[in-house]
């Protein structure tokens, strides 16, 4: 039986487009049939129908391509390997230099899945309108262009905490963590911990601290003046104008991550964020599974 894998790459950039090329030629004198985002997008059935066959789909762009990639994937409930050419490419597994490893990965069948929290969203309009989505990394509640802020009352467990006037409130993943949130000085949570993160943007109020809160929680706003838009990953948008009721509960299904490797969450950060670690070798405790030659490599 032919094995099959989704490739999906940058839209915008000729190097990862010219990549995209070279590395499906090679998947394909390998044995494999490769989907290009075009041939699933005309598919018969659906998108994600044509994507259920694979066994992965392959990325090669930035995390805003990922999240392209996760539509396809949450349903079908195919893993994602995602090949770095963005900027900081917190979501993806390898560097461009690593791709011979990749391809080799990918003919042994050799990744580990890390299934990854999503949240579902529901916006209820005042006429009673409801409308859904999901998220991956966050729903960011937004004020609409035309309005200076929104004000807002926010809640847990359906319980009021709180109500101010704001410019956003992001509502996050522990993947989406290192996102949006961190940007508004949320914290930076371990992917491994199921919560959502709730953090206002320039609130006018005291009490604006980011709120963590377990995956069984359910966050709310309600938009209590002017009009609000609510993105999703910051792809996909619903209207919220004044008088809707925004909720956000744990995903009905997870994203799966491919992994090419086990090493720890911390030395992710460190190379993402290119932080200044000195290294632990010296007290001789040592980093696990060759971080201290990564480490070597950033303090460089």
């Amino acid at each position: 039986m032919t094995r099959r894998i989704t490739l999906i790459s940058h839209p915008e950039r000729q190097d990862a487009a010219q990549t995209a090329d070279v590395v499906a030629q090679h998947l394909t004198e390998l044995g494999f049939a490769v989907e290009t985002e075009t041939a699933v997008d005309a598919a018969v059935g659906g998108a994600s129908h044509a994507v259920a066959g694979s066994e992965l789909i392959l990325v090669i762009g930035g995390d805003g391509t990922i999240l392209r990639a996760a539509e396809l994937g949450r349903p079908a409930g195919v893993p994602i390997l995602g090949i770095n050419y963005g900027h900081v490419g917190f979501l993806s597994e390898a560097d461009p230099d690593d791709i011979p490893q990749v391809i080799q990965n990918i003919v042994d069948g050799n990744w580990l899945i890390n299934e990854r929290m999503t949240i579902d969203v529901s916006v209820k309009l005042p006429d009673g309108t409801e409308h859904r989505n999901w998220a991956l990394n966050e729903t960011a509640i937004e004020k609409d262009p035309n309005a200076q802020m929104i004000e807002a009352s926010i809640g847990v467990d359906g319980r009021e905490l709180s109500s101010f006037k704001v410019d956003t409130v992001v509502c996050s993943t522990a993947t989406g963590s290192t996102a949006y949130n961190f940007s508004a000085g949320g914290p930076v949570v371990w992917p491994n911990v199921d919560c959502m993160v709730m953090t206002p943007i320039a609130a006018h109020a005291l009490f604006t601290r980011p709120l963590v809160v377990g995956p069984d929680s359910t966050l709310e706003l309600h938009v209590l003046e002017d009009n609000a838009r609510v993105w999703c990953d910051g792809r996909r948008m619903i209207e919220a104008p004044c008088g809707s009721v925004i909720r956000i509960v744990r995903g009905a299904a997870p994203v799966k991550l491919a992994r090419l490797n086990d090493s720890p969450f911390s030395g992710r950060l460190v190379t993402k964020f290119q932080l200044p670690v000195k290294g632990w070798r010296a007290n001789g405790t040592g980093a696990p599974n060759g971080e201290d030659k990564r480490l070597d490599a950033v303090e460089k």
